[in-house]
């Protein structure tokens, strides 16, 4: 809701500005189809060019982020949690039984408890394929941990790709309303012949191409990839934390001490309370009673 808001004030102040100063809105609306035709053609075909289709299918999905905000929420990160202490609790008691669990995640009676996490492609993997590697007795846990922050630092460019492709492409903007600009001011100049009135309008129409160009980068295009950087890494915590609480589990920590240094690595504001915690961990264990 918050960039729908963003957007109606970036359109309302800058029009609106230009109007109560005097401004013509027809001879901006008037040339903003053609000059969208070359900004807007040239900034997705350069967006195309300089990406793969699986980067492009990618960043139009993302897109969505800028008004949906971050994925996970603070009671997500309370279920993550509980999730967590079922699976290390279970590990350290049957390390047989866990096997189900890790092996076939969409089938196992423990992730169904968390629909949410466990439609999480990335999350379901990281925590299985830890526990795996776990489960083989590695003789320096340093080996696993490794593997987990390399791990992470692929996840966290993969999920920033949108970012900067979003970001290339404002950068281009303002050139390329440069060009639109140029080329307007290159068919005025075809018509030097007209009167100064019909000149005058060419000319104005030859600068919207400017406008266009360096209020889609700053206006528009530029915000869109901070906003999905910021949501990008907001949403890297919810995968640091599971991180943190499954290194934990590699110096076999208690497995309440664990979910702690989990709680505690979350950031403020998502970060279940001590008390909301034991009581979500208590019903944990009444339910596996």
């Amino acid at each position: 809701m918050i960039g729908i808001v963003g957007i109606v004030v970036i359109f309302v102040m800058v029009f609106g500005g230009f109007i109560i100063s005097g401004g013509k809105l027809g001879v901006v609306l008037e040339a903003v189809p053609h000059e969208m035709i070359v900004i807007g053609g040239a900034a997705v075909g350069a967006f195309l060019l300089s990406n793969d289709v699986a980067a492009v299918k990618h960043t139009l999905k993302d897109l969505g982020k800028v008004f949906k905000g971050v994925k996970w929420k603070p009671s997500d990160y309370r279920d993550m949690l509980c999730l967590l202490f079922e699976l290390i609790r279970l590990a350290r008691q049957n390390p047989v039984g866990l096997e189900e669990h890790t092996e076939n995640p969409k089938d196992s009676t423990i992730f169904a408890r968390y629909p949410k996490i466990q439609k999480d492609h990335e999350a379901v993997e990281l925590i299985c394929d830890t526990l795996r590697s776990a489960s083989m007795n590695y003789d320096d846990p340093h080996q696993v941990e490794e593997v987990l922050d390399k791990r992470m630092t692929t996840q966290a460019q993969h999920s920033l790709h949108s970012s900067h492709a979003l970001q290339m492409v404002a950068d281009a903007l303002p050139a390329l309303g440069i060009v639109a600009a140029v080329l307007g001011v290159i068919k005025t100049m075809g018509s030097i012949d007209q009167p100064p009135e019909i000149l005058g309008h060419m000319i104005g129409s030859a600068l919207v191409g400017t406008f266009l160009g360096v209020f889609l980068a700053y206006g528009l295009v530029g915000p869109c990839s901070t906003r999905l950087k910021a949501v990008a890494e907001e949403d890297a915590h919810f995968y640091q934390l599971i991180r943190e609480v499954l290194v934990a589990n590699l110096y076999n920590h208690p497995t309440n001490i664990c979910i702690e240094v989990g709680r505690q690595n979350a950031p403020h504001h998502v970060r279940p309370s001590f008390t909301e915690l034991e009581e979500a961990l208590r019903n944990v264990k009444q339910e596996a009673a």
